[in-house]
């Protein structure tokens, strides 16, 4: 895709709420409470000021008008999103009590679906109000909701996987030897903006025995000839998430380095020939798990095989064991083995991946061998 990709409308997020509502209702629940972050931007098209304690609340219930509760002094903002003209505004001033406000739109004995970074503070403002009301994190109770991409937040998360994909490409091209890790995350940075990222949310480079933690945050250290280097990064473009890994070396690698790596890559391969629609998110992990542990290095891979990707980087499905959740066309996810040598390397490799009717689609696609870099 090249270009900005057509606007989401009023009627994208009208849709998006009715489905919200619908599937509150199948799940027993009462309505979903959404408050600011990204369950309020996917729904509405409206972010409100990052860093406030004033109330801001989207009700959605069957059959009943969405509503959005918000300060008086922000209504003004929240008129404007794109999705205003597909709910009703209800403002409150300051020093009026917005739980009392909320409180009629509610059933006083509901179970409700609740953003999961809603603040504890609303929360027990609104049981304060409503005492019989109880509440589930959306994680749990709506784990699915946005899980499901339709084709233009498909485009969206095709043109953050290639611009993360030209980002790894042109970073081939850099001095790796003789440079903080710190120095290779920043030309990271530079290049996801440069290829479009609006925000840029993680850059681990984790060189030499720094690779053997996954969630290294790259440091002082100075990368050195013979070192294996992990790269993984990622952030937002047009509003939807990249996030990729590749492994590197600088210099040739070892035979037990090449060997590891090759491990990881196949693990990768096959965890990716797995999907399709109707297996469980576990099976993907389970067949990358299989991979690795019959290659002698099962205790060596510490973490789930991925995570869904949308509007944050992070979200749910999970490719762990225990989710039973089917896949579904439209779905899209990390598939992301790795190995871990305490002390020593560490590899990694991660493509984003959406189901297809009859398989996957990767949406990355750059060269998984391991790179030799200067």
């Amino acid at each position: 895709m090249t270009g900005t990709p057509a606007p989401f409308t009023a009627d994208d997020y009208r849709a998006r709420m009715e489905r919200a509502a619908r599937a509150a209702d199948e799940a027993g629940l009462a309505g979903v409470l959404v408050s600011p972050g990204p369950d309020l931007v996917w729904l509405t098209g409206y972010a409100p000021p990052a860093a406030t304690e004033r109330l801001t609340l989207l009700v959605l219930a069957p059959g009943q008008d969405p509503v959005l509760v918000v300060p008086t002094l922000e209504a003004p903002d929240a008129e404007k999103a794109v999705g205003a003209p597909a709910l009703k505004l209800r403002d409150w001033t300051d020093g009026k009590d917005p739980y009392a406000t909320t409180a009629p739109l509610l059933d006083a004995s509901g179970r409700f679906g609740v953003s999961d970074n809603a603040w504890a503070m609303h929360l027990l403002g609104l049981q304060r109000e409503l005492p019989g009301t109880s509440y589930v994190s959306l994680s749990d109770g709506l784990p699915m909701l946005r899980a499901v991409k339709d084709a233009a937040e498909l485009e969206r998360l095709a043109a953050a996987g290639a611009a993360a994909d030209e980002t790894y490409e042109e970073i081939l091209k850099v001095a790796f030897a003789g440079r903080r890790e710190s120095d290779v995350a920043g030309d990271l940075a530079d290049l996801l903006r440069h290829f479009g990222h609006e925000q840029v949310d993680f850059t681990v480079v984790g060189s030499g025995p720094n690779g053997a933690n996954p969630h290294h945050e790259a440091g002082s250290r100075v990368i050195g000839h013979g070192d294996t280097v992990v790269l993984d990064f990622g952030g937002l473009k047009h509003g939807y998430g990249s996030d990729t890994s590749r492994t590197v070396h600088v210099g040739e690698p070892s035979a037990e380095e090449q060997r590891v790596h090759d491990i990881v890559r196949a693990a990768q391969q096959a965890a990716f020939e797995a999907v399709r629609p109707g297996i469980a998110c576990q099976d993907v992990d389970r067949v990358a798990r299989a991979h690795i542990t019959d290659a002698g290095y099962g205790d060596r891979f510490i973490h789930r095989t991925g995570h869904g990707i949308g509007v944050t980087t992070h979200e749910p499905p999970y490719m762990i064991e225990g989710e039973e959740q089917p896949l579904v066309p439209g779905m899209c996810f990390s598939v992301e083995p790795g190995i871990y040598l305490p002390g020593r390397f560490g590899v990694r490799i991660e493509d984003i991946v959406t189901v297809t009717e009859d398989g996957g689609r990767r949406l990355n696609d750059t060269p998984r061998e391991m790179a030799v870099v200067n």
